[in-house]
């Protein structure tokens, strides 16, 4: 009589060899699955780690340290936008009002960047330069500001700054500029790399445009920069959130120190110096 076929095996196929009939034993190749049967386990070796993941009691991944920066302006209003756009991606470690604090404050934090202003009470940018860089020669600055004159951008560059870039300047762009300078770089907004450029190849007489320019005081530099552009007196003290009559205060002042007669002269005197 013929053997029955039993129930997953059909013709008999899957049968243990050597014996007709029977069935695989569980966990055998060849094997059918059971209803309800637990998959078979996979088992660690002691000690080892799982596919993926850390050895038990190591560290996790320590992140790169963020770029660490001072920012120094006289204007609190214009600091704490710089802060508010950079502070996600940078660690901004300390701020200056003045020279002087600006120098204690860069010393005592040694940031990896400066972000600079030509323009400061005290001294000015180009003092802060010089005193850090007595200490700490390899101090790295990025000179931020609101001038794109000609002696401003050559004169801190002459002082070691690694970069300069306008106010004008973007968030991303900034933070970017950042850590370029980081990195050993040196950054210029566009338009002020040819300034550069000119002043080594004679181009542009540096020091008679310094001599004329030590007469007057930072401010007066500004305002001689914004009215020679053709501001008003009104925008100029909006752009320097300074009152009218100290504006018309500071032209009277330039004119006298320049001995120039009016507007027209200042401007045309601007213009031959390329400080517009």
């Amino acid at each position: 009589m013929s053997q029955p076929i039993r129930p997953g095996s059909p013709s008999g196929q899957g049968a243990a060899p050597g014996t007709p009939g029977q069935p695989a034993m569980p966990g055998h190749p060849g094997a059918p699955s059971q209803p309800g049967a637990a998959s078979p386990r996979v088992v660690a070796t002691p000690g080892a780690p799982a596919a993926g993941s850390s050895a038990p009691g190591a560290p996790p991944p320590t992140p790169a340290p963020r770029i660490s920066v001072v920012v120094v302006d006289d204007h609190a209003m214009f600091r704490s936008g710089v802060k508010a756009e950079i502070g996600q991606s940078v660690q901004v470690v300390g701020e200056a009002p003045d020279a002087e604090t600006a120098i204690k404050v860069v010393l005592a934090t040694r940031p990896d960047v400066v972000l600079l202003d030509v323009h400061l009470p005290g001294g000015g940018g180009i003092e802060v330069l010089k005193k850090v860089h007595e200490q700490n020669p390899d101090q790295r600055f990025l000179a931020l500001s609101v001038s794109d004159a000609a002696e401003d951008v050559i004169g801190v560059i002459r002082a070691g700054a690694r970069g300069y870039v306008t106010k004008s300047i973007s968030g991303p762009e900034l933070i970017a500029a950042i850590k370029r300078v980081a990195d050993g770089d040196a950054v210029f907004s566009p338009r002020l790399a040819g300034f550069v450029l000119d002043a080594f190849s004679g181009a542009i007489d540096i020091a008679s445009v310094d001599e004329d320019l030590d007469r007057l005081s930072a401010r007066e530099r500004e305002v001689l920069r914004l009215i020679a552009r053709g501001y008003a007196y009104k925008e100029v003290a909006k752009e320097l959130f300074i009152s009218i009559k100290t504006v018309e205060t500071h032209v009277s002042s330039v004119l006298r120190k320049l001995q120039l007669s009016n507007r027209h002269q200042l401007t045309r005197w601007a213009t031959d110096r390329r400080l517009v």
